[in-house]
């Protein structure tokens, strides 16, 4: 993935300095990729639950523009301001055309813990949107889980990042683009209809909505990649591979499987692997935001 020499977004704040929540012992890291997994893509909230008690105690983050950053944070932080400047510069002539404007998210750049808009943000998270300050919230440690504990595989050909223990560069601005996906549902009031629906819903019913959001967030990551590599020619080789992969391996009932050795579907909350991979693809092949109607599939 071609990413340097673009423009930077001015949207980002970097929250890194000083260190942030060290979660305690290295005991409870299958409970925290359990709680990564449910809280970006969705598991077993009692996982979840359990994962939040023990990172919680772990004490209280510090925050702060870093201070005298390392070569990888001054890296990765260009890196995030890239890809997010890719999504204002491809979701703003879109908006024009459907005669609405733009307004883009912000992202926070954190380490450990930080507050958003939506109550506490902690590492185990994972990166999330909160519709409430419409701020994406990324730390960037997930990049070296998604590949250390959930399997991601890393680079696939060529990259422009020299980190080395990490997902590949793709999957991470898949991430990215999944989560200013779900901010783009903000904005067109999908997000709001979704959570109006769920108030007269059972939970199965609840949870296929959240699946159908989750799915229509992945198509427009795809609608992004499409416009994104028309407009700058950043894919290279094996880049769409390694976002196929990252889909794969966050489908429900791929991780439920890693987690307990099995699938509960009327569980699910972000979709099946082939679901996610597939209407990722469904984005990218058509690079229109009208292919990405999950709810009438």
């Amino acid at each position: 993935m071609r990413w340097k020499g673009r423009r930077e977004s001015n949207n980002v704040e970097d929250r890194r300095g000083g260190g942030g929540v060290k979660a305690g012992g290295i005991s409870i890291l299958g409970l925290v990729v359990a709680f990564i997994a449910w809280k970006f893509f969705g598991v077993d909230p009692q996982l979840a639950y359990q994962a939040t008690k023990q990172v919680s105690s772990a004490g209280a983050s510090q925050e702060g523009a870093p201070q005298n950053m390392t070569p990888e944070q001054q890296e990765s932080s260009a890196f995030v301001k890239t890809v997010l400047a890719d999504t204002e510069d491809v979701w703003t002539p879109i908006f024009q055309q459907q005669g609405q404007k733009y307004v883009a998210p912000k992202l926070v750049m954190f380490s450990g813990g930080t507050s958003s808009g939506c109550g506490s943000a902690k590492s185990a998270m994972g990166p999330f949107y909160c519709p409430a300050d419409q701020t994406v919230y990324v730390d960037t440690q997930f990049f070296k889980d998604m590949r250390t504990q959930m399997g991601i595989s890393g680079e696939q050909n060529q990259t422009e990042l020299s980190a080395q223990n990490e997902a590949g560069d793709f999957a991470q601005a898949y991430v990215i683009a999944h989560e200013v996906g779900h901010h783009i549902q903000n904005l067109l009031g999908i997000s709001g209809q979704v959570q109006q629906a769920r108030q007269s819903a059972n939970e199965a019913q609840g949870n296929q909505l959240s699946v159908r959001l989750e799915l229509q967030a992945d198509c427009l990551a795809g609608v992004w990649a499409n416009k994104n590599h028309q407009r700058t020619q950043f894919l290279d080789q094996g880049d769409i591979e390694e976002a196929m992969d990252a889909a794969e391996k966050i489908g429900d009932d791929y991780l439920q499987k890693q987690a307990r050795g099995y699938a509960v579907p009327d569980s699910f909350t972000h979709g099946t692997s082939q679901q996610r991979m597939q209407w990722f693809n469904t984005g990218m092949k058509s690079g229109d935001i009208n292919s990405c109607d999950t709810f009438k599939q």
